[in-house]
């Protein structure tokens, strides 16, 4: 399963699942309410009925233990009907006798409704995660269900994107080796045309490489390596292209667990726009501190930092579809990466795990 469309399948199951989670909470919390209020008014009615047999003087046998009562003597005062309430471990209720005679208080101990109370809690919660659980399996279905149209569009997507990648690779290699003869040719030494035209073939070999990693991306096998011969390498290809860049290198041993050609094409694109946006005759500095590499040009800044990474985003220097791939790949390595820029220049900062 690719990375969107995990994304996609956890944000489906996690926005069903969440739902109806809450919705059985809730339900649940709200029945355990009406069901102890039912008992507790079972309660009170229990004292009821003993205070009445008492009243009438008939047998308590059928009563369990637990039951006690006392006389109160009568002050005058109004006891309000509703004296229901606990006190300690017993329910207790006031109940008027006949007329100028004593009330009548009656106690119940409080461990047949805890104990009723305890197996109703019980029981709702064990009902809950049953249907947790028989929903979490409901939204695992029909969020792979709901993705099956996705994934056909996708397969389809990467089945052509393959085949035109290895269409295009024969033609990319004819273009850079004829380029290369016409280099050695002495009539084309220092022409700009040709220059121009170079940089033109490498952006396109650039451009068939990253789709060519990015279809590789969810089966990357990860290794741990030292980043800075990958380093060395981009920037002898863009010193051969840039010639009026000045490179300044600082990376002996930086290693990290990474997919070592999606490493190479991160800092292509990285170092590659830190060439073409850089100032005349600008400067590339590449440093490592602590557990992090990082690319500086000195070149105009960056208007909008924050969404250079945007397939769509735009701008006087844009750097195109590059940096959304940079993106997508750090993700897949786990690979933090921050931006910082001024007027002076802009700063990537590559964080390894």
């Amino acid at each position: 399963m690719h990375h969107h469309e995990k994304t996609a399948f956890l944000k489906f199951f996690i926005t069903y699942f969440v739902s109806v989670a809450l919705l059985i909470l809730f339900a649940g919390y709200f029945y355990f309410g009406q069901i102890k209020n039912h008992y507790l008014k079972m309660e009170e009615f229990s004292l009821i009925e003993y205070a009445r047999h008492i009243k009438m003087g008939g047998s308590m046998d059928e009563y369990q233990k637990g039951y006690h009562y006392q006389f109160l003597k009568n002050q005058n005062k109004h006891i309000d009907i509703r004296n229901f309430t606990t006190l300690g471990g017993e329910f207790t209720k006031i109940v008027p006798m006949n007329h100028d005679q004593d009330y009548l208080q009656i106690f119940k101990s409080k461990k047949e409704y805890q104990n009723k109370l305890k197996n109703l809690k019980l029981k709702v919660i064990s009902l809950q995660i049953l249907l947790l659980l028989f929903f979490a399996f409901l939204s695992y279905k029909l969020a792979k269900n709901a993705l099956k149209p996705l994934q056909e569009s996708i397969t389809t997507l990467d089945k052509f994107a393959k085949d035109l990648i290895h269409d295009l690779n024969t033609p990319v290699t004819s273009i850079q080796l004829n380029m290369k003869l016409l280099e050695k040719n002495p009539d084309f030494k220092e022409n700009k045309i040709l220059t121009r035209l170079n940089k033109s073939v490498h952006n396109i070999s650039a451009l068939h490489e990253n789709l060519n990693i990015l279809l590789q991306e969810e089966t990357f096998q990860m290794q741990n390596i030292n980043i800075c011969p990958l380093v060395k390498e981009v920037v002898d290809t863009q010193e051969e292209l840039y010639k009026s860049i000045y490179f300044s290198l600082n990376c002996t041993n930086l290693k990290a667990k990474v997919h070592a050609n999606a490493m190479k094409q991160i800092l292509q694109n990285i170092i590659s726009n830190a060439c073409k946006y850089n100032s005349e005759d600008g400067e590339v500095k590449i440093y490592t501190k602590n557990n992090a590499l990082y690319i500086q040009d000195s070149g105009k800044g960056i208007e909008e930092p924050e969404k250079i990474f945007e397939r769509s985003y735009s701008a006087k220097h844009s750097s195109g579809i590059g940096l959304d791939i940079v993106r997508r790949l750090a993700l897949a390595m786990n690979i933090t990466i921050k931006v910082s820029t001024s007027k002076h220049g802009s700063c990537f900062i590559l964080t390894f795990v």
